[in-house]
């Protein structure tokens, strides 16, 4: 049995009946990076022997009979902006190189309250903002579908991603601004889950925008998604964003009998862009088709018209902010920045006087009317991506293919889960379940019915090409 192969619940079942210990997941999981991620470039900095010491720690603990939480000796990756006191924190940026963080994130503390072993930090697009999961500074890393040809990992959690799909952690962090959770995601066939602003703490995290950011787990399975929501989500009281946020309330096991009684929204496909790819279409479809299988009501709908204008209008915060965060060393061309990303940060320079208020204002009121129509509905099932994952040499940095699907969704305040539907010539399709604030357990509740239905999330990268 290959410990990597397994997902965080089958690893802890593992765990529990003395089929293996901790520290033999790490080692198995510390062995596959010393041999694959030289060519699939995933990790930013490794923590072999701190990961070693606490696997031994953790098998001491469950040696005593003391009592544990259901993560607790698990290994688990963390994009490189949830930040460790003292260590360093690049942020996805070369200018970054030696910087040493002066705290440590809410994330990585609950982490390793939940008994969590951090295997190291992974690479990242340059401050978070990009959707392709280029870093031409830093290095991109080799989405493991394909060993041929280095096709995009997705951004711009694009290590993490890379890290989860090939084996060299079970599960990882990533951020979500405008799908940068959901992207890498479905490039890379994960379970990736874009909680609600505030449900998540940003406390130690490298911003990009604090009016959208959300950290967010990338797994092999809804369940582990699960168990990392259960972990992470909580008040606290350095970030204010997270108090008003209503009680999680996930079951310790979702419900086995279906998905009666939910309406599902199925947007119109006139309302897509004409760049959709006929594979992802068909796997969109064929997603509704099984989920009205399992007892949902797949209700045909049109969306506002104004719903994909929406990434634009993202854009323009995201950018804004950013601009706002970073300015001092992206108007100093002398630092060690991105081309690409320099560009869109500095876009904000172009933008009117008030623009930033003004979209602010209007996505107030989007939330407000968007709240109304979604009323009739539980879910909606859109697509992650409109195409499988390009070549990184084809890509057009400017192109709002990546993210056109995604962006709505942060801007609006939604939740909304990735979820793998297939493979296209070998390469993962994905589908989108979107739901209302606050509501990750309803979109886990479906996101879980359609995996153990579909099996999708058993599917799994051929890397012998890496040096497997």
């Amino acid at each position: 049995m290959d410990l990597t192969d397994l997902t965080l619940v089958e690893q802890a079942a593992q765990l529990r009946r003395g089929q293996c210990s901790s520290r033999e997941i790490v080692d198995a999981h510390l062995a596959r990076i010393e041999r694959l991620d030289g060519n699939l470039h995933a990790y930013a900095e490794v923590y072999a022997a701190e990961a070693r010491q606490l696997a031994d720690a953790a098998d001491r603990a469950r040696a005593a009979g003391l009592p544990l939480g259901p993560l607790h000796g698990l290994p688990i990756c963390l994009k490189d902006l949830c930040d460790i006191d003292g260590r360093i924190g690049t942020i996805g940026s070369r200018m970054w190189a030696d910087r040493r963080a002066a705290a440590t994130s809410a994330t990585v503390e609950r982490l390793l309250a939940a008994g969590m072993i951090p295997l190291g930090k992974t690479h990242m697009v340059e401050f978070a903002f990009g959707a392709w999961g280029s870093n031409p500074l830093m290095g991109a890393p080799w989405n493991p579908w394909d060993s041929a040809c280095h096709r995009v990992p997705g951004g711009s959690s694009s290590g993490t991603a890379v890290a989860v799909a090939a084996g060299l952690a079970p599960a990882g962090i990533g951020s979500d601004t405008g799908g940068s959770v959901r992207i890498p995601s479905a490039f890379n066939g994960l379970v990736g889950l874009k909680v609600t602003y505030g449900r998540i703490s940003l406390h130690g995290t490298g911003l990009l925008s604090w009016t959208l950011d959300s950290i967010g787990p990338l797994a092999r399975s809804v369940d582990d998604c699960a168990q990392l929501l259960r972990a992470l989500a909580s008040p606290d009281a350095r970030d204010p964003a997270t108090l008003a946020q209503p009680p999680l309330d996930l079951p310790a096991e979702f419900a086995a009998d279906g998905l009666k009684h939910l309406r599902i929204a199925l947007p119109e496909r006139e309302q897509f862009p004409d760049f959709m790819h006929p594979a992802v279409l068909k796997a969109w479809t064929g997603a509704a088709r099984l989920l009205e299988k399992l007892g949902a009501e797949i209700v045909p709908a049109r969306l506002p018209d104004w719903y994909f204008d929406l990434a634009r209008q993202t854009g323009t915060i995201i950018a804004s902010e950013a601009f706002a965060l970073h300015r001092d060393h992206i108007e100093d061309m002398n630092q060690p920045i991105g081309e690409a990303v320099r560009a869109r940060i500095l876009n904000a320079r172009n933008f009117a006087p008030g623009e930033y208020a003004e979209t602010l204002r209007t996505m107030a009121e989007r939330r407000r009317a968007f709240g109304e129509w979604f009323r009739r509905f539980d879910a909606i099932l859109l697509p992650t991506l409109a195409v499988p994952a390009p070549a990184l040499d084809d890509i057009d940095e400017a192109s709002p293919v990546p993210a056109y699907f995604t962006r709505p969704q942060n801007y609006l305040g939604l939740s909304a889960l990735a979820m793998p539907a297939g493979l296209h010539e070998g390469l993962p399709l994905s589908i989108q379940i979107v739901g209302k604030p606050f509501a990750e357990r309803r979109i886990l509740e479906i996101g879980k019915a359609y995996q153990d239905e579909s099996g999708f999330n058993k599917l799994r990268p051929d890397v012998a090409g890496f040096g497997a």
